[in-house]
């Protein structure tokens, strides 16, 4: 098994910076990706970035629009997401997830393992 661990959410106010951390332990050598999905009330659970846990090579949600950032250290079997430009509308619960299949996807269905998530509110 994978266990994640996220952290870093918290209180900011509009055109505020937020950094997210996943560290993820146990059979880390099993992992192919990981990702970061979000979850705002009444929402569905949202795809936000994914990264290569091998080459790095990402991929993000077309709404992202360049204000979201995912980075990895294999070192320190840890993900990032470097949130630039919040708006209220970024307000929900991060989640990581990681996936044991290859490839880098944005259905959450494909993802295996999962964090206990962390709350971000963006205050306008």
């Amino acid at each position: 098994q994978v266990q994640l661990v996220e952290s870093g959410g918290g209180l900011v106010q509009a055109g505020g910076s937020l950094r997210l951390s996943c560290h993820a332990s146990g059979r880390t050598f099993s992992i192919s990706s990981i990702g970061w999905f979000r979850h705002a009330p009444g929402k569905e659970r949202q795809f936000v970035a994914a990264i290569n846990w091998g080459d790095g090579s990402t991929l993000y949600a077309d709404y992202v629009e360049g204000r979201l950032t995912i980075s990895g250290d294999n070192d320190k079997n840890t993900v990032y997401l470097q949130m630039d430009s919040l708006k209220p509308e970024d307000t929900a619960v991060y989640y990581c997830a990681c996936r044991i299949a290859y490839g880098l996807v944005k259905n959450n269905y494909d993802y295996r393992y999962w964090g206990q998530g962390t709350q971000v509110t963006v205050s306008s």
